[in-house]
């Protein structure tokens, strides 16, 4: 018996197969991240997670922009860097302790898919190809987030 899968479902599946983050992934490779993942819209201002928060998922962000901010001494939090449609938001669900680096404040309107930390831990260990394409592809965000903070620095020492 064949069970058809819900339009919410195909929406989300279809939302995966299309980041840049998940190309080229195979069919089953996408399903494994599929479980307790969810679609999310979320409004301008909105501050979505907080340093120091649990890790709990990393964000696909589909459409809108979101900020990666992280709190001053002087009790206010400084934006380092805003990204748009195509980014992926959040590396600390696999590393130990799995807490949250840094703060995420919607600048506008934004449709993210939430992939589940556990659920992508577990699918990354069951599947050794899916865990070092993960590897691969969050130590590129690491990489492009650390080169826009060095240009931020260049630009602020100047």
């Amino acid at each position: 018996m064949t069970v058809e899968p819900t339009t919410a479902d195909a929406r989300l599946r279809a939302a995966l197969r299309a980041h840049p983050f998940l190309e080229g992934l195979a069919p089953e490779q996408i399903d494994a991240l599929l479980p307790r993942a969810r679609l999310l819209d979320v409004p301008a201002g909105t501050l979505m997670a907080r340093e120091g928060d649990p890790a709990d998922c990393f964000h696909l962000l589909l459409e809108g922009r979101v900020a990666i901010e992280m709190q001053t001494p002087m009790g206010g939090p400084m934006r380092l860097q805003t990204v748009g449609p195509g980014e992926t938001l959040g590396w600390s669900w696999l590393l130990s302790p799995q807490r949250r680096q840094f703060d995420l404040r919607a600048v506008e309107p934004a449709r993210l898919v939430a992939v589940d930390a556990e659920t992508a831990r577990a699918a990354c260990a069951a599947d050794r190809e899916l865990g070092f394409v993960v590897l691969q592809r969050l130590l590129a965000v690491v990489a492009r987030r650390l080169t826009a903070t060095r240009l931020q620095l260049l630009d602020v020492y100047r």
